[in-house]
């Protein structure tokens, strides 16, 4: 997509960087090269370990199974809490890396005893979009599973390209507010569009969750006010409440109390059927 004669805009995401030949979108993995926009962190992984399933988190799909869990570089948002900032905050030439095809990642995951699949997780997987589509169409046909663990800003088209392939999401509603997404640089109605359509794919398991933060999303009537908003979509959708321990640019602050966390928790329970805490 063109902006003008001299400028490309990305079409990955609501921020839809315009850019230069050459220059680098705010997700510091999509680059401009030929008139296209397209992800310089292709196939670039920075992360690959077998994780347990539940610590997607996803705890009603495949309970006890494990998954190969890959990451890249790289992030469309700029969350001051982020847990993998050493990656999900990096550039090309900010973290070690390796090149691994598709085909190759997909092979080692076929190879690997006790994976049902591939998780993209670690950093923002929708930045690098093709690698996604591409990694997860081979995925399928060698029988395997496709998880996807996302902050949900995605444009509608790129998701509904790849909707088909996922087998189960976990998508991160940071808070329930665009206050809140204000913070971390992100469009709260393009995450509810992703987890509308991502609820309604037959073939796509859906659970959610929210990272509980001291003074910034813990308001009981912001976490009842998006309890009772996925009901409206299905109440049996998992929601996840996780507590929250200092790191990154929010170093200083003090984890989440525990009773405050069961508190939110009863509290979305008054809306949802599951509703499932975190890092405790």
């Amino acid at each position: 997509m063109r902006a003008d004669e001299s400028r490309t805009v990305c079409p990955v995401c609501p921020h839809a960087c315009s850019l230069s030949e050459g220059q680098r979108g705010l997700c510091r993995a999509r680059i401009a090269q030929s008139g296209e926009v397209a992800s310089e962190n292709y196939g670039r992984l920075t992360s690959i370990a077998l994780d347990p399933i539940e610590k997607k988190p996803l705890a009603r799909f495949r309970p006890g199974a494990f998954v190969t869990s890959v990451g890249s570089y790289g992030c469309n948002l700029h969350c001051p809490f982020c847990q993998n900032a050493s990656i999900a905050c990096a550039g090309l030439d900010d973290v070690r890396w390796r090149f691994v095809a598709p085909e190759a990642l997909v092979d080692l995951a076929v190879r690997t005893r006790g994976s049902i699949g591939i998780a993209y997780t670690y950093n923002e997987p929708f930045v690098g979009f093709e690698y996604l589509r591409d990694t997860a169409r081979l995925a399928h046909d060698a029988g395997l599973a496709n998880v996807v663990v996302t902050n949900g800003m995605v444009n509608e088209g790129p998701l509904r390209e790849v909707l088909s392939l996922i087998d189960a999401a976990n998508v991160d509603l940071k808070g329930f507010s665009q206050r809140f997404y204000d913070i971390v640089g992100g469009d709260l109605e393009t995450v509810e569009r992703t987890i509308r359509l991502m609820a309604a794919c037959p073939t796509c398991h859906l659970e959610v969750t929210t990272l509980v933060i001291p003074g910034m999303n813990d308001d009981e009537r912001e976490i009842e006010e998006a309890a009772a908003w996925l009901a409206s979509i299905d109440p049996s959708i998992p929601y996840h409440l996780t507590r929250f321990f200092p790191c990154h640019r929010m170093a200083d602050k003090q984890p989440t109390p525990l009773e405050a966390l069961r508190s939110l928790a009863t509290v979305a329970r008054r809306h949802l059927d599951d509703v499932l805490l975190g890092n405790c």
